[in-house]
């Protein structure tokens, strides 16, 4: 099981985790947070269903790993289409950030759930909702991490996989790597469970 999901009963998946593995996965996680930045909670007293039909922001992030995570609904330039995914941002950002806030998060609570013992892995086991939840952070990580690399389609087979060891990058491509293993891991677990 080390380093791959496995199915559990009821649509879940489990996976086990070093000690290592847990504290690189959760520090990734609270930094997506951080980009991804707070959400807009309401004020108490507030009215509630005010929030939920709040505009979201109109223009598109400058940070490009922001960008990837939050693009443009047309790639178009022409003033109508521009005016468009404008009012497309306006009125679905402020819910795609909530939810890819609420997937790192799941991922950060059970990862604090677990405890491994001394050189023993532990095993996380999530339920389904939980497994989905875990998909789209591990995907928005590597959008993340992908995107600080500056990494194209013909990156698959280039350089950027044979660093040597003294690049300043080779952490976050062995990190990249190794979220898209368990990322395509957790797939074909869901998958094979459906």
């Amino acid at each position: 099981m080390a380093g791959h999901f496995e199915v559990l009963p009821g649509g879940g998946a489990a996976v086990a985790l070093d000690e290592v593995e847990i504290s690189i996965l959760r520090s990734l996680a609270v930094q997506l947070m951080e980009l991804i930045g707070p959400g807009d909670e309401p004020v108490e007293g507030e009215d509630p269903l005010a929030a939920l039909f709040a505009e979201g922001p109109s223009e598109a992030p400058s940070d490009p790993a922001l960008l990837r995570l939050f693009p443009d609904a047309y790639a178009d330039e022409s003033e109508e289409l521009r005016s468009a995914a404008a009012d497309f941002r306006r009125f679905t950002e402020n819910d795609l950030r909530s939810r890819k806030r609420q997937d790192a998060l799941t991922v950060i609570r059970s990862l604090d759930g677990l405890t491994p013992t001394g050189e023993d892995s532990a095993v996380l086991k999530l339920t389904a909702d939980e497994s989905r939840a875990w998909l789209g952070a591990l995907n928005d990580l590597r959008l993340t991490i992908g995107t600080r690399l500056e990494v194209t389609d013909e990156d698959e087979s280039g350089e950027l996989y044979r660093l040597p060891d003294s690049d300043p990058r080779k952490p976050m491509v062995m990190a990249y790597l190794w979220l898209g293993a368990l990322q395509e891991s957790l797939v074909e677990t869901l998958m094979s469970g459906a």
